[in-house]
């Protein structure tokens, strides 16, 4: 369609003839069958389809969580899914954020620690909280950008579920990727909460100009990105563009 993503526009993000196989026994079992996507800065952009499509499945390989059978996942140009465990988890921490459904914040961190580990990985930890103050300030700024400056020092069983659900978001934006991944990121959240989280969401990936690549199976949420990707049976069945978006939930 002419009015995708062009060949011609540089992609912070790129799936190249993706497959992704499991094998279960002595049986193989086709998962992802030739997937071919391309995200550009600071576009939104949602993947739906039923369970069992690959959806989840195909963020964890474009988040570098996991390796394709087949096929490349590029970022900025560069062909990294064949990379080190290493050397994969160094282009995450540069340019990934992720927020997934289930928050997986550390009990014992507390909203402070939690935004700034992201970064702490193979580090020691306290010492790098301890001379690193500008990180320090930045993860406070980004806690009370999303509402949360009462909750610095609080830990994730002291916080409601949307209160985690901001910290996450909070640390996915603390290294300010380039691309944020989510995953159902209101699924498991009340519909009034999970629409005030959708609306700060979609504000700081705007105002950070990140390219947002979000996994639902609601059609509402969906529909509040530019492209709407529609997966089947392993493929892409359709993509549309949706302009700037629908309105916002009300």
């Amino acid at each position: 369609m002419s009015d995708l993503p062009s060949q011609g526009e540089q992609a912070v993000l790129e799936a190249i003839d993706v497959h992704r196989d499991y094998s279960i026994g002595s049986s193989t079992i086709p998962v992802l069958k030739g997937v071919n996507l391309r995200f550009l800065p600071g576009e939104t952009v949602s993947l739906v389809g039923r369970s069992g499509v690959g959806k989840t499945t195909l963020l964890q390989i474009l988040g570098l969580l996991d390796r394709p059978t087949s096929g490349q996942v590029k970022v900025r140009g560069r062909d990294v899914s064949q990379l080190s465990r290493s050397q994969r988890a160094e282009v995450r921490r540069r340019e990934i954020g992720f927020v997934f459904q289930f928050y997986h914040l550390i009990p014992e961190l507390t909203a402070l620690e939690n935004v700034m580990l992201s970064q702490r990985i193979g580090e020691p930890f306290l010492q790098a909280l301890a001379r690193r103050r500008s990180e320090r300030e930045r993860a406070t700024a980004l806690l009370e950008r999303v509402g949360l400056g009462h909750r610095i020092r609080h830990r994730p069983r002291q916080m409601s579920g949307g209160e985690l659900q901001r910290t996450a978001i909070a640390r996915a934006l603390f290294a300010k990727p380039s691309i944020l991944l989510c995953d159902e990121p209101t699924g498991n959240l009340d519909a009034d909460t999970g629409a005030a989280i959708l609306e700060l969401l979609f504000q700081l990936q705007t105002e950070n100009r990140t390219a947002l690549v979000m996994v639902t199976h609601d059609l509402e949420v969906a529909r509040r990105c530019e492209r709407l990707v529609t997966l089947r049976d392993g493929r892409v069945e359709k993509e549309e563009l949706l302009a700037a978006g629908m309105p916002p939930i009300q």
